[in-house]
């Protein structure tokens, strides 16, 4: 059976018998079909963890049953939700409105894509919905779920093929 990792409203995750510290998003927690691009909210469901990218300059890539992807300094994800691309990863430069995944801040270091609002890609219902490595203070996201990095990479270790990441109502 593959992991199942949940991301609850009060800023804790769990796994297998553990308890980990959360940063969830500043909008809070919301119903997927309420999911707005820009709202900062989290989506609730339950998301496939597809890919990990990760900055090869920062880091080794993590111990993972998921596929990895290095990160380069022309990674960006498209957040235009009127662009054909939109919620997916594109080349930089990019004409349209995308986040830089080569970032100055350690937040993208390591980040796992999940299954949001991708199958089908509905326009204005949310990009780049990730589970990524959390600020020092723990600072609400603009929808993500953060780990510290060391819980990130525990996390990792323990997903395979499969896993899921379950934002919790």
């Amino acid at each position: 059976m593959s992991a199942h990792f949940v991301a609850r409203p009060d800023s804790t995750f769990a796994f297998a018998d553990r308890t980990l510290r959360c940063a969830l998003g500043k909008g809070g927690v919301v119903a997927a079909d309420d999911k707005a691009e820009g709202d900062g909210a989290s989506p609730v469901g339950v998301w496939a963890m597809k890919r990990v990218y990760y900055r090869p300059d920062r880091g080794p890539a993590p111990e993972t049953g998921l596929e990895t992807v290095p990160i380069s300094q022309h990674d960006g994800w498209c957040d235009a939700p009127d662009h054909p691309l939109y919620n997916r990863p594109v080349t930089r430069p990019f004409e349209a409105s995308h986040e830089r995944l080569w970032r100055d801040d350690h937040v993208y270091d390591l980040v796992v894509e999940l299954g949001h609002n991708d199958d089908p890609v509905v326009p204005g219902r949310g990009s780049a919905i990730f589970m990524h490595v959390a600020k020092p203070d723990y600072a609400p996201t603009e929808g993500c779920v953060a780990l510290a990095e060391n819980d990130l990479r525990a996390v990792l270790a323990a997903a395979m093929p499969g896993a899921v990441l379950e934002i919790a109502a």
